[in-house]
């Protein structure tokens, strides 16, 4: 009988090698993402829900939720296929910045650069610091921050 499981497409902790970069697809942020994120949250704060409100507001439009831009930063890490049958866990966010505002239409991507690799064989696999920059279509960074991401060892 054939094995019909899925097999692993992404990449494993040995194939990762320090000072690596993975530009990611852009990806525009609409109108329905942040409803959907408000809804999914329970964060309906005027700043990002209420066009009047938010018109008065320091940046003059509504922006779309911090965390929003984040998890999409995720999601666009990975549809690059790197991560894909792979990943044992997200582990870690740290030092992440919120630096500019990200607007409803406003097309963002991700410019990751691999810093450390660190081997846990007891896990069967290693950590992947990942230094991640999230650009605007005006290639500003609009935040960034390290993700640390446990990806298998290749089999033996």
């Amino acid at each position: 009988m054939p094995d019909l499981r899925p097999h692993p497409t992404g990449r494993y902790f040995e194939e990762f090698t320090t000072g690596e970069r993975i530009v990611t697809r852009g990806r525009t942020v609409t109108e329905t993402d942040v409803v959907a994120f408000a809804a999914l949250t329970g964060d309906w704060n005027p700043i990002h829900s209420d066009v009047v409100f938010a018109a008065t507001a320091p940046f003059g439009q509504r922006v779309a939720h911090g965390a929003l831009g984040l998890s999409l930063a995720l999601g666009l890490a990975a549809r690059t296929g790197m991560m894909e049958g792979t990943v044992l866990a997200f582990r870690e966010i740290e030092e992440w910045k919120f630096r500019l505002p990200v607007f409803l239409g406003d097309t963002i991507r991700a410019e990751l650069t691999v810093e450390e690799l660190r081997p846990m064989p007891r896990l069967g696999g290693g950590a992947v610091v990942i230094g991640a920059d999230v650009k605007n279509q005006r290639d500003e960074s609009v935040m960034r921050g390290r993700w640390t991401v446990l990806f298998q060892s290749k089999p033996v």
